[in-house]
Parts: structure tokens; sequence; C-alpha cells
């Protein structure tokens, strides 16, 4: 008769049996870092510092080998670059591919969209991409135009413009109507009256909601791949009203003045080119300096992680991971704020790799996430949204993102910026999904926010939906907002299949919203400071 405790017998079977997960060895892990085609460097700074153990290896390959990349054997098409940029990147790309026998087709439309929006892609974004159905891939739709995005009328005058002059033309008039700016950013636009009684403009910064301001730093105006869906895309084409930022003491200057900012966020473009100089004239004076005590935390908005991960597994970036290291020794928190749509982005050996590597040096890894119709929710053989298949998808992603210790931070409609009709489903559909996905996690991989989109009156989500007097409604609530009070005010709005902007709801049982007076007010008061103080200067 047995003396063990029921627990003890289930220890003892457990581990004694087959380890059938473990299907990623150390043979195979080597054939997959050969396959990326790692310099002895990287080979040595992933070995030393145990960035791509098997076991985590093996768990997230058994886990979700439909996503994984990580025993995929076939050879990379892309070895020669780390960039291609603009319409000569692109066509240099299309010349790779029609060379192993792939035509994407639609070259004159995709072109037009290249020439309206940019085009830049890595060698890992291009080598993610599943070129035997590349259709259906979502970093094909990612980061390549693709037919249908802009209008037919417009894009068939650009194709039979007499030559390259007059296409760009077309290009350079279509972009005046691609609202680089939606929500009314322009008004963020801070200012100060400095110790001379000058006034200064921040032209580089936004200040929406009191804890948070952004930074659209000089050198943060690139990206290592260009999204197509992108909704900053006046920076990476260079618009005369752009955002930019050159001068930091402004910005500590303005910080000073401004004891409710708790959170600067550095983004562009993409925050993660700026380099360690540079960052850290941001940060050292938030550590030295006392009256700038109230400002806790740096928030980096990169897509890095997807791009081009090899950056952060160099000796030469080992400077930053210093420069982090000094911030969480002095107690200010340096949020990464990734921006994963899929769980293919994330399983290949030189993302993980880099995510623990800054991991190791204190870094909290964010991911905030926009639901893309394409590239994020998928279609069904009607046409329709299929909720299950979309959702499974960010399920998915969320357990693999709790497994590599990275928070979920929030998921967003897309901003109506851009060609917004080829990305947008409706509210009612996304409501679907979230719900879906809320429900099936557990609370410690959930989302930490509801699905919401931003609006010139600030981030406004979508609760679930209700039923008031027999009728269907849309809960709606503030997670931001130009005045911080909405945000305690639970909104109904009438039920709606097929609407895919927020602000186009209809309120339910009012003319209209509570906040809507409010809002022109602060919007009309905010236009004419901003007016005054341009005429003033």
């Amino acid at each position: 008769m047995s003396t063990q405790s029921p627990a003890q017998q289930i220890l003892v079977t457990s581990s004694s049996a087959p380890t059938k997960h473990l299907v990623v060895n150390r043979d195979s892990r080597n054939r997959t870092m050969a396959r990326y085609g790692y310099s002895d460097e990287t080979t040595k700074i992933i070995d030393n510092e145990n960035l791509l153990p098997t076991g985590l290896l093996s768990r997230l390959h058994a886990s979700y080998p439909q996503h994984s990349g990580l025993l995929e054997s076939r050879e990379f098409l892309f070895t020669d670059k780390d960039h291609y940029s603009g319409l000569s990147g692109f066509r240099e790309v299309c010349a790779i591919l029609n060379k192993n026998g792939i035509d994407i087709g639609h070259i004159d439309e995709r072109e037009f969209f290249v020439e309206v929006y940019r085009f830049l892609a890595t060698r890992h974004s291009l080598n993610s991409i599943n070129w035997d159905d590349y259709p259906t891939d979502s970093v094909f739709q990612l980061v390549f135009p693709q037919p249908g995005m802009i209008n037919a009328e417009t894009t068939q005058a650009y194709i039979d413009a007499s030559d390259p002059k007059a296409r760009t033309q077309v290009a350079i008039e279509y972009m005046e109507k691609t609202n680089p700016h939606d929500g009314n950013q322009q008004l963020n636009k801070p200012w100060f009256v400095n110790d001379e009684g000058v006034l200064e403009f921040l032209d580089g910064s936004q200040h929406k909601y009191p804890q948070c301001q952004l930074v659209f730093d000089k050198t943060t105006q690139n990206c290592f791949s260009f999204c197509t869906y992108c909704f900053r895309h006046a920076q990476v084409r260079g618009d005369e009203d752009m955002f930019i930022q050159k001068d930091i003491a402004q910005l500590h200057e303005y910080l000073r003045r401004h004891k409710e900012v708790t959170d600067i966020l550095i983004t562009g473009g993409d925050g993660g080119y700026m380099p360690m100089s540079r960052l850290k004239q941001y940060v050292m004076p938030l550590i030295e300096d006392p009256s700038l005590l109230h400002v806790k935390n740096v928030r980096l908005a990169t897509r890095a992680l997807t791009f081009q991960p090899e950056i952060v597994l160099t000796e030469r970036y080992e400077p930053m991971l210093e420069l982090f290291d000094t911030m969480r020794d002095n107690g200010v928190q340096l949020a990464w704020m990734a921006h994963f749509s899929t769980p293919r982005e994330l399983l290949n050996p030189s993302t993980l790799a880099a995510i623990r590597r800054l991991q190791n040096h204190g870094v909290n890894i964010r991911s905030q996430s926009p639901m893309m119709n394409h590239i994020s929710l998928f279609m069904d053989d009607k046409g329709g949204v299929d909720v299950e298949r979309s959702s499974q998808s960010w399920i998915d992603l969320s357990n693999i993102l709790g497994m590599l210790c990275i928070g979920f931070h929030s998921m967003y409609c897309a901003r109506p910026t851009g060609e917004h009709h080829y990305y947008t489903a409706p509210l009612a559909d996304m409501s679907k999904i979230f719900n879906r996905i809320y429900r099936s996690l557990a609370s410690i991989n959930r989302p930490s926010r509801h699905i919401s989109m931003t609006i010139s009156a600030g981030k406004l989500a979508i609760l679930g939906t209700s039923i008031v007097n027999g009728e269907k409604c849309f809960a709606l609530q503030f997670t931001e907002a130009r005045n911080m009070e909405w945000m305690d005010r639970v909104i109904l709005a009438k039920y709606d299949e097929k609407e895919n902007k927020i602000d186009c709801l209809t309120p339910y049982d009012t003319d209209k919203f509570f906040f809507e007076d409010e809002l022109k007010e602060i919007e009309t008061q905010l236009a004419d400071a901003l007016q005054q103080r341009l005429v003033g200067a």
C-alpha cells in the first residue's frame, strides 16, 4: 500500500511522463538561429544571456504551432538589405519576388498608394510573410499596399496619367484628402510663457489628457517598416503641419509648470528610432532635477519588436540597456509600448530574444493593438466579419503575451484617417469579438481597457450592450477625455449593426450626448487661444 499522498503520486506521475511538448531542442534551436543568419556577435549575446531557452521555445511552439515560425526551414527570400524604401525599394522587392516566381499584381495601383503614403519594409518583416499564401497573410496586408485601398476614380486618374511627373501630381493632390490629423490633434499643441515673458509653442508635443504628454522628437520621424493603416502618416511623409520637437529643454520647462503630468510618451514615427544620447537628454533631468519629480514614467511607442528586433541583439545597443538600468534603479519606469496585432509577430527567435533582453534590464513591455480588418480581423465566406476566428486569434495572442510576461494594455478601433474604409468593421461586430476575447481569458491576461476609438472628445469605449425598455443599445464610457470628469458617466447609444465610427452613433434617449456642448466650448476656446497666441507671436 502506497504511503504517498495523492498530490505526491501526481507529482511522480507527471515527472516520469514523456515530455512530448519539448519539441525544440538545442540542435533545432541552433538551426533556426542559423536560418536567420545571426552574426557571431548576436549568437554570443543570445547564448551568454540565455535569451532563447529551449523550454520556452518548446512550450510556445507546442501550444501554438499554427502561428509559430520557430521550426520553419524554408529559405528566406530577402537577405541582402536591412530596409527597402520608397518607390525604388518597392520595385526592388517586387523584382526579388518575381525572380522567385511570385507576382503580386496590381503594381500601378500599389505604386499610387506608395506615392501617397510611402513604403518601407525591413528584411525581418518581409521574411515574416508566408509567400506561399501571401494575399491572406497579416504582415503582407500590414506593409504592402492593397488593391481597393484608394478609391477607383482617383486610382484610374493616376494610372492614366501621361508620365511619372503627372502621376506624382495626382498623388500630391490626393494627399490633401487623407485626414492626417484626425480628432482635432492640432488643438492639443501646448504652449507656455517663459521667464522672460516670451510665448513658446511646443511644436513637437501634444497635451490632451492631464497625466500624459506626447512627444514627437526630431529623431523619431521615421519607422522600421510603414504600416499601411498608419495613424501618423503626416509624420513619416514630412507634411508641413507635422509635429516635431527639437528643443528638449523647452519640454522640461513646460513640465515644471505642469505638475499634473506623470508620463511622457515618446512617439513618432517610431520612438525606437531615438538614439541613446538623445533619450538620455530626456530622462536624466527627470532623475536629477527635483522640480521634475512628478514625472514617473517614460513610454516609448515603438514597433521595433515586430519589424526589426535584431537591433536589440547587438553590442551597439548595450549603452541603451545601461540607460534602461539607470532608469529602473532610480524609480523611473520605462514602458515599451509595443504594438502586436497577431501571434505570428511574436513567435520567431529574433523577437523572443529581444523581448527577454529588454526585460532583463527592467523594461516593462506592454502591447496596445488596433483591431484592423484584413490584419487582425478576418472575413467569413459571406463577406462579413468572422467573429469566432477573429476573436480566437486575439485570444491566442493574449495568452502568448502572458507567457512572455508582456502586459496587454489595450485594444482599439481603427482611427478615421488614411484609408479607414479598408480597415474598419462595424462597431457591433468588433464589440462581439472583444466580448468573446474578454470572457475567454483569465483576468490576468485580459486587455486592461475596453475597446475604444479616439475622437476629439477623448477615447470612448464600448462597454457592451444593454436592453432598455425592450430595446438593445450600446453602453459607452470614456477611458480618456478632454474633461476627465466625463469618464465617470456611462452613456447609452442606439444599437447599430453597420456604423463603424463611434462618434457617429445616435444617443439612445436624448437629442445629443451629454458632453457635446461642452466639447464645442472647449474646442472653440482652444482654437481661439491658439489663434490669438499665433497672432501675438
